[in-house]
């Protein structure tokens, strides 16, 4: 029974895609960490997969709901050290590394919802919470790709970009904002997306749209790209 019970269990992660990311984070951080990310991915997956969030796909958020709702039941009753039995069944050596995801971005609720999902959807993130912390990140944290709103205290998103382009011309960015149509910065921006092929997010955005153009955006280098173009 404990048996049936464990495969049930790895099955409904893995349908989650939670399971090759906790043996990553396993792998890395150790058993309390894996321990928080398994524990609170109920909470966010929630939220994101609520079949009112998702009237396109409503029986996909249906079934991936009741999932979660008896993934979070099981664990409540399983101790943590036969949780950990289940992760850790096939952890192989060594991963590859992590792309990494800088966020510049002001909103605190939105810096903390950024950096979950990146982490739980594999990607190594890191949050700035204006353009100035966001210059001093890029350097230290030198990241592949970088999420940038464009209206912020002290310097503008484009103030910003400009400076690291001056020291990295291959900087990758999607400009975040609800503000594309009538900020005064309206003109420049849009000059500066075509001259040098950024991308755009228009706030609000869903996740799927954000992941897919993180996916696309990254997997150009390796001739890869599949199509999703700015989603402004």
């Amino acid at each position: 029974m404990e048996h049936d019970t464990g495969s049930k269990l790895e099955k409904d992660i893995i349908y989650l895609g939670l399971l090759d990311k906790a043996r990553e984070i396993y792998a890395e951080l150790g058993e309390r960490a894996v321990l928080s990310y398994i524990k609170s991915s109920y909470r966010l997956l929630s939220k994101v997969y609520h079949p009112d969030l998702n009237p396109a796909s409503n029986r996909k958020a249906e079934i991936t709901q009741q999932t979660l709702n008896r993934v979070n039941s099981v664990i409540s009753r399983m101790t943590d050290k036969k949780l950990l039995d289940i992760i850790k069944r096939g952890v192989p050596e060594e991963y590859p590394a992590k792309k990494r995801i800088l966020v510049v971005e002001d909103e605190p609720e939105l810096q903390k919802f950024f950096q979950q999902i990146l982490i739980m959807e594999g990607y190594n993130s890191r949050i700035a919470e204006d353009g100035i912390k966001g210059y001093e990140a890029y350097y230290s944290f030198k990241p592949d790709l970088m999420l940038c709103d464009v209206v912020m205290p002290w310097i503008s998103g484009l103030e910003l970009v400009g400076k690291i382009r001056k020291m990295d011309s291959k900087i990758k960015v999607i400009y975040m904002s609800g503000f594309f149509d009538i900020t005064p910065l309206k003109g420049k921006f849009n000059d500066e997306v075509i001259r040098y092929g950024y991308h755009t997010l228009a706030k609000p955005f869903t996740v799927s749209k954000m992941l897919i153009l993180i996916k696309n955006y990254l997997n150009e280098d390796r001739g890869e790209f599949s199509g999703v173009d700015t989603l402004a």
